[in-house]
């Protein structure tokens, strides 16, 4: 079942993203073009067989599971100046891209760097399994570093959720609304990952289950978004201010 789900959510970030390609040759709304294919690169390095590939071309030290967690924060920081200009969110979009974001960012990335070279990471391991029973420091520094991964995504979810939550209860158009509520489910299910350490071990299928539906949720949210400024500018070109890039 994990398998299907990493898989399938693979294929419909490729597939969109591939769709977006002859508009972002255009220049048109290439914010879309980078969020889905830096999603469609994250699944990738998120899926075993691909990870241990690419992570043995880069040395076998486990640098793709760092990649991978930067790659997640530069998709998130894009969802969320695409999100917060389209909805109109202005302290939202202070709170991403000022003073205080920067700095959330670089805090975490910092901690993120300190906590991956702390550990012993020789050895290709999607997720860090094989890291992490290395020895109980290793498994103390690869829940740390989990929880530091975590972070920035769930700081950029929280920021976006209540302006979500506006839209869904506002008059703007089905499409929109329908993904407002998309992409507030995917907010939800990135934070409720900061839970992760105190999820019991038998029941490591929901953390598949969360961050997944946290991505699809976000992907065809993103992309209802594309398909109401589709339909905005078919019908009346002037009103655009929640498709905008």
């Amino acid at each position: 079942m994990i398998e299907i789900l990493q898989w399938s959510t693979l294929a419909t970030c490729g597939l969109i993203a591939a769709a977006r390609v002859p508009s972002a040759i255009r220049g048109e709304n290439r914010s879309l073009f980078y969020i889905f294919g830096l999603m469609t690169v994250a699944i990738l390095l998120s899926i075993e067989a691909p990870y241990v590939a690419i992570d043995q071309a880069l040395g076998g030290i486990n640098l793709a599971n760092l990649l991978l967690r930067f790659i997640i924060f530069a998709a998130i920081y894009f969802v969320g100046i695409r999100v917060t200009r389209g909805f109109g969110a202005d302290s939202a979009y202070r709170l991403i891209t000022g003073k205080a974001g920067m700095v959330v960012l670089l805090v975490i990335s910092l901690a993120l760097m300190v906590l991956f070279f702390m550990m012993d990471t020789v050895g290709s391991s999607a997720g860090l399994a094989a890291v992490s029973e290395k020895s109980e420091r290793n498994f103390v520094l690869v829940e740390y570093y989990g929880a530091a991964g975590r972070a920035y995504p769930a700081y950029i979810s929280l920021v976006l959720l209540p302006a979500m939550v506006r839209a869904v209860r506002s008059r703007l158009p089905l499409l929109v609304r329908v993904a407002a509520a998309l992409l507030a489910t995917g907010g939800v299910a990135i934070a409720l990952t900061l839970l992760f350490p105190a999820v019991p071990p038998e029941w490591g299928a929901a953390e598949f289950v969360i961050n997944y539906t946290a991505v699809l949720c976000f992907v065809l949210g993103l992309a209802l978004i594309w398909a109401a400024r589709v339909r905005s500018s078919r019908t009346s070109p002037a009103k655009r201010t929640y498709t905008e890039k």
